[in-house]
């Protein structure tokens, strides 16, 4: 089994297991991932899997996990059943025990540049160097920026840190995360790019998950228009007949299926409390509206086991964040998609590797969050 080693949220090491029942560690590229162990409470160290504390798979300082939940039952099996099931998040999590709190004197927290800088922006503003000195989290520091990803500007208002480093992360490709680095005794944040390895680029060696290829041993496809919205009316500040609306998309007839888009949240001034220019205010909504529309558009879900003895190999020929091919010449299907996420599983019976390409299926708490979304900047005014 996988050694797991235990450590303080200081990075001391308590112990090291690898006599465990169970282990899923869910590895996300936009989102936060988690994981789930399994392990009888009286096998060795097994005491030390408490809240708080954090586990780290072998020596991978990016694949860290903070327990945040454990509970045990005991049944007529007696002994042998007390298994504790301890559950937990990624490290990268502990953003979003944060909200982005605006500066005095403004509405918003306001941020230009590439989507690398905007996203450290927001993490330094309010975990690593914040004004209210009691919101920092000493362990977290950023890695330097190299100002990648795409120019953006963004403003938030009391939203969560995490989902708005997500809504970043997903309208620019980047992927974030926090690893360790023992030397520092810190927790590094930083953000990524993945590589192309799709067939039709040259730059390095392609990546083409199929059955036919004895790379898949298992796959589901699911494409659908049931959340499909291509015109968007964006509304901004005002009331009535004098609020402000743009419209964005160019679909018509029978194509063209609409959708409104709260955006009362939006300032129409700047930090200086001053009128911004209208030109400037129509693209920040329509800015807003692409955002939006991308939630909503054609869906097409892939899901895969894939073979641990395949012709690729995990983490060197292909990993988490890296756009690659899914093919099944069967179907009929094949499309190039980002690996979004990846279960590790470890079991006593062996090592299985499923992945997430593209989006994920929304479950029915991200349904109900995608909704409330639509009436929160009124809330947040």
């Amino acid at each position: 089994m996988k050694p797991i080693r235990i450590l303080t949220s200081v990075l001391d090491l308590l112990a090291e297991i690898d006599d465990y029942e169970s282990l899923l560690f869910t590895r996300r590229w936009h989102e936060v991932g988690e994981f789930e162990l399994r392990i009888n409470r009286h096998k060795r160290h097994a005491e030390l899997l408490r809240r708080g504390n954090l586990i780290m798979l072998g020596a991978s300082r990016n694949k860290v996990g903070i327990i945040k939940h454990r509970e045990i039952t005991l049944d007529e099996g007696g002994k042998a059943s007390e298994t504790w099931l301890v559950k937990g998040i990624a490290l990268k999590g502990i953003v979003a025990q944060r909200l982005v709190v605006p500066p005095a004197g403004d509405s918003h927290d306001r941020a230009n540049g590439t989507a690398e800088t905007i996203m450290k922006h927001y993490v330094n503003n309010h975990v690593v160097n914040p004004t209210d000195v009691k919101r920092k989290i000493d362990m977290l520091v950023l890695a330097s920026d190299q100002q990648r990803g795409s120019q953006i500007s963004w403003e938030s208002r009391f939203k969560n840190l995490a989902e708005e480093l997500v809504e970043i992360s997903k309208a620019s490709g980047l992927g974030w995360d926090v690893i360790l680095d023992f030397q520092q005794k810190k927790w590094i944040f930083d953000v990524y790019e993945g590589r192309n390895l799709t067939v039709n680029q040259t730059e390095n060696p392609p990546v083409i998950f199929s059955p036919q290829f004895e790379s898949l041993k298992q796959l589901s496809f699911v494409e659908s228009d049931y959340n499909y919205k291509n015109y968007g009316y964006i509304a901004g500040q005002g009331e009535g007949e004098d609020r402000r609306v743009v419209e964005i998309g160019d679909a018509e007839g029978l194509s063209r299926i609409e959708t409104f888009i709260d955006a009362r949240d939006i300032s129409e001034e700047d930090e200086n409390q001053q009128a911004l220019p209208e030109a400037e205010i129509i693209a920040k909504l329509q800015q807003r509206g692409q955002q939006k529309l991308a939630k909503f558009a054609q869906e097409f879900f892939l899901e895969g086991q894939i073979l641990t003895n395949s012709p690729f190999e995990y983490e060197k020929d292909y990993n988490l964040g890296d756009i690659v091919t899914i093919q099944n010449r069967e179907w009929g299907v094949t499309r190039d998609a980002r690996i979004t996420e990846i279960k590790e599983i470890y079991e006593p019976g062996g090592f299985q590797i499923e992945a997430t390409f593209g989006e994920s299926r929304p479950t029915l708490i991200k349904k109900l969050k995608q909704e409330l979304a639509q009436i929160s900047g009124e809330v947040r005014k």
